[in-house]
This record gives C-alpha cells, structure tokens and sequence, in this order.
C-alpha cells in the first residue's frame, strides 16, 4: 500500500514509554506526575454539566460556518470580560486549537511555505504542518536564571527576524508558553506585531492557558493591532474540558486584510462545517461558569509550588521561573547511576517528562501542576534529588 509520506511518521515506542508500560503491566504502583488531564485530576465541575446538552434546540439543524449566534456572543462575553470588544463576524468556532491551527495554515500557505514556531515548546505544531504541506521553522526562547521571574524567559527577536525566509506567512506565539510559562511581554508584543506588519505576516496567538497566571493577570492579543493577528483559545483549557471538543478563532487587524482573512476562513469552515449543535447550545452556561473551576486549579497549582519548592531546598534540583500555565520545569542531574533522570525517577516508581520531550537541554524534567496535591506529595518526595 502507498501511504502518503505525510503519515510517514516513527511509530515505535521510545525506550521510556516501554519501561513505564513494562512496569504497569508487572503490576508496580506508579506515581505519575505528569497528567495534565484535568478531568482526571480530582476537580470537581458543577453536577449539571452534561444537562446542558440536553437543550431541545439542538434538534434542529441550524448550519453556520462560523458557528451559531448565541455561540460566538458567549464567546464575545468572554473577551468583553478580558477588556476587549470583539464583533461576532470576527469569531469563527471549532472543536479544538488544533483543528484552528489547521485551518489557519490552509488559509495562509501554499505547499512548502513556512510558519514559525517557539523553540522549546509543546510538540503539536510538527504534526499540523506536515499534514498541510508546509514547513515549520523554529525560532529560540532564552532562559536567565538572574533575571526577574517575569523576565526569565525572553524570545530572541533578532534571531526570529533572521529565520523569516521569502516563504514564511506566520509566526506563532503561545501565550503564556507550554512547557516554559512565559507570556509575551509587552514589548516583545510590539516588536512581534511590527515585524509582522513590516514583513506581511500573520501573527498566530495561541492563549489557551491565558487565564492561569500565577501573578497579575495578562492581556490578550484579541486587540486592535497593525498586523493580521489570530487568536486561538478554548473550552479545553478556559473551561478545563477538553472533552467537550470547542475552540475559537478572533481575527483582529488592519481592516482591509480582516475582511479578506473572514471571507476565505468563512469558506473552509463551511467546506467542514465541524461544530455540533448540543456543545453550542450548551457554550454560553459553560462559559458562565468558568470562574470556579479556574480557581480550583490556580488553588491546586499554587499549593503543588509550595510544596514543591519546599522539597527542592537543599537539594540538587532546582525549578525554573514561570508566570502561568499548567507544567513546571525542574533542573534536574542529567543521569544518575548512569541513567537518564527519568529513568531514576522511574526506578523509585515515579513518572516524569524528560525536557527533551518539548526541546528542552538535558538535565530537565517537566511535572504537570495539576496533580493531585496527595499524589504530588507522595511523587515528590521520592524523586532521586537528594
């Protein structure tokens, strides 16, 4: 069979993968600190979640490319809260940031065009590009250790400018950055925004995790702006409910390139038409109620700090500064006993990321902030740190 080189991708399972499937199959009782599904993870949503799809309107077949009216308003509210007015044409809905993401790249490249991405980051955008036929390009994030904690990870603008080849069309941003946690400063905001403007690009925001920030609160990139700018976001973080399968796309800009980025987005969404009726009925209640699951978990990750940075002390592994989001980074020895630190932390039954997973050095390992605070508590202290 000729499949398409697309999916030619390396399929076999890495030698940790293996070693942590082998353990739970000889029956070890593994302490995983790395899940990052928040319904997995002991919050509680309210007991009528699900009634909301039961709304008889849902019956009926009401068919919009961008989405129903009462839908994207709920999304209008969100911004509105945020500080932010954005027009109902300007929303187009989807079921996930990746789906998003897809269609943002068939709305500004042609085959073998160029989007750039951070570097280190969440490894998505590799499988999106290869399966539209482009090419991603990465650009660095800086860490300094003796910078402030809202400074400490900074994007190297001068080597982004210098990645921009004839081909690039986009430069991704994630806002706050997933693992690293850092969100775009304010004048890294403005030298993105008029790099893109002076070289005709879009700007791609990705702000699912806009909302969870560990200090002051941060301000979205759904503004006015002198670039073509696309903001994504969604119900699978803002809502912490990746299950629901609801996202969105604000195009904000210069008038002229709006009007026409709408008109060819309006197209591939009506070619797909892949938003279902019971989630956008139940959008506007969902949304409404964000406030308190957003407090459980900022709760739960400001408390797995404390306690995280209290087991550090005196210790040889140190943890990064962040700002928000859902995963720490820690500093970590690069091998014990001859081994990766994961493997070690494997050996005492406990479960890590190693850094090399999202393009971080050796010598990192990356926990989720979600974890449950006893299972936190019991993973930590048996972490080969000592």
């Amino acid at each position: 069979m000729n499949f398409s080189q697309r999916t030619a991708w390396n399929l076999a399972e890495n030698d940790l993968s293996r070693a942590i499937r082998s353990a739970r199959e000889s029956g070890r009782d593994l302490i995983d600190l790395t899940v990052s599904n928040p319904t997995a993870c002991g919050f509680h949503q309210p007991s009528n979640l699900l009634a909301h799809l039961a709304d008889p309107a849902a019956a009926l077949y009401t068919p919009d490319p961008f989405g129903m009216t009462t839908a994207r308003s709920a999304v209008a509210a969100y911004y509105r809260d945020l500080g932010v007015t954005i027009p109902l044409d300007n929303i187009a809905l989807t079921t996930s940031t990746s789906e998003a993401y897809s269609y943002l790249f068939r709305l500004l490249c042609n085959p073998g065009d160029e989007i750039l991405a951070a570097h280190p980051s969440y490894p998505l955008f590799d499988f999106i590009a290869r399966l539209d036929d482009i090419t991603l390009r990465e650009y660095p994030l800086h860490y300094d250790p003796n910078a402030d904690s809202h400074h400490s990870w900074s994007i190297d603008l001068a080597a982004l400018a210098a990645t921009i080849t004839p081909r690039t069309r986009a430069i991704i941003v994630v806002h706050p950055n997933n693992p690293t946690g850092n969100y775009a400063s304010a004048s890294e905001r403005i030298e993105l925004q008029q790099l893109c403007r002076d070289r005709n690009l879009a700007l791609i925001v990705d702000e699912v995790f806009l909302d969870y920030n560990l200090t002051t609160p941060q301000p979205t990139f759904a503004t006015d702006a002198p670039c073509l700018t696309f903001t994504l976001s969604g119900l699978s973080k803002v809502c912490a409910l990746p299950q629901m399968k609801c996202s969105w796309i604000v195009t904000t800009g210069p008038e002229a390139l709006v009007i026409e980025a709408l008109a060819r987005l309006e197209v591939i969404a009506d070619t797909f038409l892949s938003m279902n009726a019971p989630i956008q009925h139940a959008l506007p209640t969902w949304l409404g109620q964000r406030g308190d699951i957003q407090q459980q978990i900022i709760t739960r990750m400001r408390e797995n700090i404390t306690t995280l940075d209290t087991r550090l002390e005196q210790t040889s592994a140190h943890r990064l500064s962040m700002q928000g989001g859902w995963t720490t980074i820690l500093r970590v020895p690069r091998t014990i006993d001859g081994v990766s630190f994961a493997a070690a932390a494997l050996a005492r039954d406990v479960i890590v990321q190693p850094g090399d997973f999202y393009g971080l050095p050796e010598g990192r390992a990356v926990l989720s902030l979600l974890t449950p605070t006893d299972i936190w508590r019991r993973g930590l202290a048996r972490l080969p740190i000592d």
